[in-house]
């Protein structure tokens, strides 16, 4: 039998006890009622809840146009922002080789784009492409969230200037609505193929539908390993109000009793680079589900050990307004052991034959415990090894531990009002049509 995912809350104890945290969670079990019936706030975007089970019918397109983007392209540009972007390339950078590019064997190689508006960015971009024989997948419910349209709009056209424009419509898929918006349009005249982003379904939930599932699948990823892991993870926290039991209701718990404590900054930690873009995500996750009211936790991030000669002095030193969250990787994939030095003028003998990832889970250990001496407290999540199979749990653990904290704290956890303000004066500023007066009132400010 598979070992799961765990959390670990012994280096919370010296804050609050692990009574208290149970008893919390058991409170806070009442929120999986109101998540599956569907009564809370937000209940038109659950339909994350059911992914695991749900997405399985589509696994054989997913997998089928993966496959054949695969054949006729050597890279696909995938374009998105927020939620349409991170969750797939956090998958993506977790599970590959770390210089996948430089491989010598046959790699198709997943760019990003459309997450920025930055000139050079796409510029440089550009050059690359001049040279690779691409793909692109377009990734808006409407087609018109500027950064996605501008990159879209830009690569669609170099691209059907490369190939031609028959040609190019059969290197483009589109995810976005089922029925309406720009792209659904634009799919519908140009002869794209579609896959359906669900209207009930937010983006940063997103990462089990198409949106997420089809670029992983492009890098060669198995993404039935990745559902079998989230669907493992819903069995053990969608139903499971026995909280000491449902990890994802005593992460939410711990977390909203340290708050309550007075530390309102929250860093996830990762003692592997793989896992940077899995923190993207993540702050996104909980950034822009509990972020609002005035309330929530502020999500950060740090790489472990190469953090450790830079924020590691604030984390242990500073202001004791935050925590920690760390991801433990039990097991690599690879074996390096550290070799001996007659001379030792570096002084590591006492090194000499141990692997890489003893060294690594030491200093994990130091870290925690020089940490937790310095009052700041660790949730530790321990994962057996970084893999599809636990990555799918890891996705799942968090949406869930996300939306019970969301209502823990009483804030909608699946919408995001405040993201349209930046666009509104963006708008005016551009001068959009519609936005004119708003502009001169904007730039008498300026």
């Amino acid at each position: 039998m598979k070992e799961n995912l765990s959390i670990n809350l012994k280096n919370t104890s010296k804050f609050i006890s692990f009574e208290e945290i149970a008893a919390f969670a058991q409170q806070s079990a009442r929120h999986l009622d109101t998540l599956n019936a569907g009564t809370g706030s937000g209940n038109d975007f659950l339909g994350w809840l059911s992914l695991p089970d749900d997405i399985l019918p589509q696994l054989d397109k997913i997998e089928k146009t993966a496959s054949y983007l695969r054949s006729v392209s050597d890279t696909t540009v995938v374009i998105g922002i927020g939620g349409s972007y991170l969750g797939a390339r956090a998958v993506i950078e977790a599970l590959s080789h770390s210089f996948s590019p430089l491989l010598k064997s046959k790699h198709h190689e997943v760019i990003f784009a459309g997450q920025n508006i930055c000139e050079d960015y796409m510029a440089e971009l550009i050059e690359i492409l001049d040279k690779r024989n691409y793909s692109i997948v377009v990734i808006s419910k409407s087609g018109t969230t500027t950064e996605p349209a501008i990159a879209f709009r830009i690569l669609k056209d170099h691209l059907e200037e490369k190939v031609g424009k028959p040609a190019a419509a059969g290197r483009i898929i589109a995810i976005t609505d089922a029925k309406k918006g720009a792209l659904r349009s634009l799919a519908k005249t140009n002869g794209y193929e579609t896959f359906i982003i669900p209207d009930n379904i937010g983006g940063r939930y997103s990462v089990l539908t198409p949106v997420g599932l089809l670029p992983v699948a492009i890098s060669g990823l198995d993404i039935r390993m990745i559902v079998k892991g989230a669907r493992v993870m819903e069995e053990l926290t969608r139903n499971n109000k026995n909280a000491a039991s449902n990890p994802s209701l005593m992460y939410a718990a711990t977390r909203n009793l340290i708050l309550q404590s007075g530390k309102s900054i929250e860093i996830m930690v990762g003692f592997t680079p793989k896992l940077h873009y899995m923190l993207e995500w993540w702050k996104q996750l909980f950034g822009e589900s509990e972020g609002k009211d005035g309330k929530g936790i502020f999500p950060a991030s740090v790489d472990m050990t190469t953090d450790l000669h830079s924020l590691g002095q604030y984390i242990q030193d500073g202001q004791r307004i935050l925590f920690e969250t760390m991801i433990s990787v039990k097991n690599p994939f690879k074996t390096l052991t550290i070799p001996k030095e007659n001379d030792d003028s570096d002084q590591l003998n006492y090194l000499a034959g141990k692997r890489l990832s003893e060294v690594n889970h030491n200093a994990e250990t130091g870290t925690s415990l020089a940490h937790n001496d310095g009052n700041v407290p660790i949730i530790t999540i321990n994962i057996p090894v970084l893999d599809e199979f636990y990555t799918g749990q890891m996705i799942f653990f968090f949406e869930m531990a996300c939306a019970i904290s969301g209502y823990i704290l009483d804030v909608n956890p699946f919408d995001q009002p405040g993201v349209e303000a930046y666009k509104k004066n963006m708008f005016a500023l551009l001068n959009k049509p519609g936005f004119e007066e708003a502009g001169k009132k904007l730039k008498e400010r300026l």
